[in-house]
């Protein structure tokens, strides 16, 4: 898991089991895992990186990590590289990229049509 004290995430839970099979297979086709148990890269679309992320081309591609558990999915608000920590370009998401990384998640739940 990634420690962190206090973190912003869009979180949801209450999962069934049956659910969080979806998810995990849906999961495991479409992205990245991080290595660290069920924590997975969603990439954010270049189109809403901001000026400086846009500048910081040697921390290209940046992600959303996302925490899979058995009772619940968080998408954490937090823009990350792999290629540097602690860059200033990694920050939390802008308001776009906020209701940009909601949409994509609800749009997972439709395709998976799991009902939240």
């Amino acid at each position: 898991m990634i420690a962190c004290l206090n973190m912003k995430q869009y979180i949801i839970d209450e999962l069934r089991l049956e659910d969080h099979a979806k998810i995990k297979a849906f999961f495991d086709e479409h992205f990245d895992k991080s290595g660290m148990g069920e924590i997975y890269w969603v990439p954010l679309d270049k189109g809403l990186f901001t000026d400086v992320q846009i500048k910081h081309v040697e921390c290209h591609p940046f992600y959303f990590a996302v925490v899979l558990k058995p009772e619940s999915v968080a998408f954490e608000m937090l823009v990350r590289t792999k290629n540097s920590i602690g860059c200033d370009c990694m920050a939390y998401a802008t308001a776009t990229q906020r209701e940009w990384l909601i949409r994509f998640a609800d749009s997972i739940f439709e395709q998976l049509e799991i009902i939240i």
